[in-house]
């Protein structure tokens, strides 16, 4: 791997998010089962963007756990930018951060903390984390 793609992926990666019609609940915010939607939607953004074709052939990703702290609502009028980096790599799991932002100023709307776990394509079974596969998305020097 060259290093300029080490670095790159060392970065957090972003996709901006359009608020729909239907994210919005009966207290005029966006819902937060919708929240839940973006994160998981930024991190099968830079799973595609960096994997290569035979990674995402033969590796799946199940959630373990999502931990979300909610700071601000975010509304109809807001662009969201979802930011996300892994950060601890164990040998069957991926500590991925999201951050979502409101794109005009900045301002952290929730954060969150979600274990991955990856799995093997045909058999659906657990497998451990590849030293590529580490090395491509982890943000931590240590293993």
């Amino acid at each position: 791997m060259s290093s300029m793609s080490s670095n790159r992926s060392r970065l957090p990666y972003e996709i901006e998010i359009t608020i729909q019609p239907e994210d919005i609940d009966r207290l005029g915010h966006v819902n937060n089962v919708v929240y839940l939607r973006w994160v998981q939607d930024a991190a099968v953004a830079h799973w595609n963007a960096l994997a290569s074709e035979s990674e995402k052939r033969a590796l799946l990703w199940v959630v373990a756990r999502h931990e979300i702290d909610y700071r601000r609502p975010a509304l109809p009028e807001d662009t969201i930018v979802a930011r996300t980096w892994v950060g601890g790599v164990t040998r069957r799991g991926f500590e991925r951060h999201t951050e979502l932002l409101r794109k005009r100023d900045g301002k952290i709307l929730a954060t969150a903390l979600t274990t991955w776990c990856p799995i093997h394509a045909e058999t659906l079974k657990p497998i451990e984390v590849s030293d590529d596969i580490y090395a491509k998305f982890s943000t931590c020097d240590a293993r």
